[in-house]
């Protein structure tokens, strides 16, 4: 059964486990039945949402054989909103979460989630009772009070600009105003990582390695930012490339640029060059961007990211 399927199947019918058989040894069909289940997830916000959905999507990878089939209302700040929201709630019932700072609509999600017997859970509720026991005085509670436009915000963004125009080896006369450099081979999540640190407002230049190019003297020379390797596995390397080839530079040698061992001797360049430079190496195979990044920062760690 494809993907297709079974999302027709769990849209019609949550509640009832999909079963997939497969495989065949020796002639014989060998049946492997697993179970896998679907489960309405509302997340309601009255900012971007952004903090809820990682949220609730950081619970649900706990669960290996049930998916969340995900309803996002962002922006939600009036009783009008809210009342098509609940309607909707009411028509696939599954988990809510919230983060709405407004009590009265947080206590309408409650009573409504209560009526309906499905579970609804504030999500920062847990947080500012903390920060109140703690502080000894209870939140402001703005909506998006996170996204309000002050220092820290045009912080963000001059870093966003930083990083987009030191991407890829770009090398304005400016490079030594980089917090972060991040160097390696193609493909090793250089450019997705350095996004994700300028979101943080850290200015992060990347620069790619290529076997047997001399590295830029620009690089050379820097003395403030912290230089970083990213390198991975050859086979992950070989994959990746395997299924961005589409749309690649024409005249490309497709066949060296995939092969494992070209690409092994591309990251022992890398790590030698690293090993030289005594720059440090973060190995990406088994992490996510926003693993990587926490690494990075561990590196630096008597520098603010708020500096």
């Amino acid at each position: 059964m494809d993907e297709s399927c079974l999302n027709q199947q769990a849209k019609k019918n949550v509640s009832e486990p999909v079963l997939f058989t497969h495989s065949h040894q020796q002639g014989c069909e060998k049946s492997v039945t697993k179970t896998l289940s679907y489960f309405h997830l509302h997340l309601i916000s009255d900012a971007t949402g952004e903090t809820l959905l990682a949220a609730g999507r950081a619970a649900a990878a706990q669960y290996s054989h049930a998916r969340a089939i995900e309803h996002m209302y962002p922006l939600i700040r009036t009783e009008k909103q809210l009342a098509k929201i609940l309607e909707n709630i009411d028509a696939e019932p599954g988990i809510v979460l919230y983060t709405v700072v407004d009590q009265k609509l947080a206590l309408k999600i409650d009573e409504a989630c209560s009526q309906m017997g499905i579970p609804s859970v504030s999500v920062l509720e847990p947080v500012l009772a903390t920060f109140q026991s703690y502080l000894g005085a209870p939140a402001h509670r703005r909506a998006s009070a996170q996204h309000v436009l002050d220092a820290d915000y045009f912080r963000r963004i001059d870093a966003l600009n930083f990083t987009m125009e030191h991407d890829d080896g770009q090398l304005p006369p400016d490079l030594e105003e980089a917090d972060i450099i991040l160097i390696g081979i193609s493909r090793t999540s250089k450019t997705p990582t350095s996004i994700y640190l300028a979101n943080r407002g850290i200015k992060t230049a990347n620069i790619p390695l290529v076997l047997g190019i001399p590295l830029p003297e620009a690089l050379l020379h820097v003395k403030k930012p912290l230089v970083v390797g990213l390198i991975a596995s050859a086979e992950r390397i070989s994959h990746i490339r395997q299924n961005r080839l589409l749309g690649t530079s024409p005249g490309l040698d497709t066949e060296s640029y995939t092969d494992r061992i070209n690409i092994a001797q591309e990251l022992a360049y890398a790590r030698n060059i690293c090993e030289r430079n005594n720059w440090p190496v973060i190995d990406v195979t088994r992490r996510s961007i926003e693993e990587t990044a926490a690494a990075i920062l561990a590196l630096r760690p008597r520098v603010r990211t708020d500096d």
